[in-house]
């Protein structure tokens, strides 16, 4: 039986209002797309594919909800659908005990790659039978479809990914569908090729909308908005845009992107690798020019980022108690970012984690002079 309904304005903000009163900081949220988001979310990318590593995730995502998090994020491939699948055993727990309700909690997903089931086939011969199987012999795409043989986003294989997506998850919507990485693509087709592709994908997507599986929709990236233009894999997103409102019209539901942003990583403030109107600007510019919230990803890339921070970075962002607060609270503290997504499968990482959730992000003042100690 899976849980119904989405996210809604109402029960966004019922959930942050009773969170205000356990003392969560009135910033920690923010008004996007008509639903109030925390500004931390809880990734499920990491983790061993084993019952372990499951109930652990099932777990932190319950406590997570508990202490403010509402953005939960994942994709299909996560941990070969186990992540989803965690997922979906935290929120039925959640709502059954009435700890808290399914319009409450913004779930996002992604489909693009294609994803093993419980464990990984042995070798290259397992793979391309569990391909020919799953994919091939069933109708749901062909060889020529998946891209650098792993990546796939025609509609056909779309709408089944977001079939067993909901399946997984045990909901009957998803909130935010994201393709994945279709920069995939690009190092397989010509750039016209890939924006037939894309348009293809997203008239599926606004089916979907239709159909009432998911509510928005987008693309999550790894490179294809932080390289410079001339590069193969550059995603431009005004054109993104374009494309969604030849195939949905002025009231499309391309709403949301992702792409990984951090102390190491900050194209998408620093770099104008955007046009919006003939101007040359940033991502973020570029987003909040078009209407478009911004998810960031890895936002203390797996560890590697909270490590050793000077004081000229501690310093403005609050002097917390450790590195890795002190890097997430950078992105969330960033001008345009809406959430910042962190991978947490240990309770006792999301309880450490969460005490930002008390705490006002950085004073743009104070942000600033990241910057400007930099230039001295």
């Amino acid at each position: 039986m899976s849980i119904t309904g989405h996210a809604t304005t109402e029960g966004t903000a019922r959930y942050r209002e009773r969170l205000q009163a356990e003392t969560i900081a009135a910033t920690h949220f923010r008004l996007e797309q008509n639903l109030w988001l925390s500004s931390l979310g809880i990734g499920t990318y990491l983790g061993r594919p084993d019952a372990e590593t499951d109930a652990r995730y099932t777990e932190s995502i319950a406590r997570a909800v508990e202490l403010g998090v509402n953005v939960v994020d994942t994709a299909a491939n996560y941990r070969f659908q186990r992540s989803e699948r965690a997922i979906g055993a935290a929120l039925e727990t959640l709502v059954e005990s009435k700890r808290a309700a399914r319009d409450e909690v913004v779930v996002c997903t992604k489909g693009g790659y294609i994803p093993f089931d419980t464990d990984p086939p042995a070798g290259q011969e397992g793979v391309t039978r569990y391909i020919e199987k799953t994919f091939i012999k069933t109708g749901v795409a062909s060889m020529s479809d998946i891209a650098a043989g792993s990546h796939c986003m025609t509609p056909k294989y779309l709408a089944h990914q977001i079939e067993q997506s909901l399946r997984n998850l045990r909901l009957d919507a998803v909130d935010v569908y994201y393709i994945h990485n279709p920069e995939t693509q690009l190092g397989v087709v010509a750039r016209d090729e890939f924006e037939t592709r894309l348009r293809a994908a997203f008239t599926q997507l606004e089916q979907s909308v239709a159909d009432g599986h998911i509510k928005h929709y987008g693309v999550a990236t790894w490179n294809g908005f932080r390289v410079a233009p001339a590069e193969r894999n550059y995603h431009s997103l005004e054109r993104m845009l374009e494309l969604a409102r030849e195939v949905g019209g002025d009231r499309h539901h391309f709403r949301f992107i992702q792409l990984p942003f951090n102390l190491a990583m900050p194209e998408a403030l620093t770099l104008s690798n955007q046009t919006f109107q003939g101007a040359h600007v940033s991502l973020l510019e570029a987003a909040r020019a078009l209407g478009v919230t911004v998810m960031a990803s890895a936002s203390i890339l797996q560890g590697k980022v909270a490590r050793g921070l000077s004081e000229d970075i501690r310093e403005p962002l609050g002097s917390l108690a450790s590195d890795a607060l002190t890097a997430i609270q950078f992105t969330r503290s960033t001008p345009g970012i809406t959430t910042a997504l962190v991978g947490m499968s240990h309770r006792a990482h999301v309880e450490e984690n969460l005490q930002l959730a008390r705490l006002d992000p950085a004073r743009p003042e104070q942000y600033q002079r990241l910057f400007s100690a930099g230039a001295e």
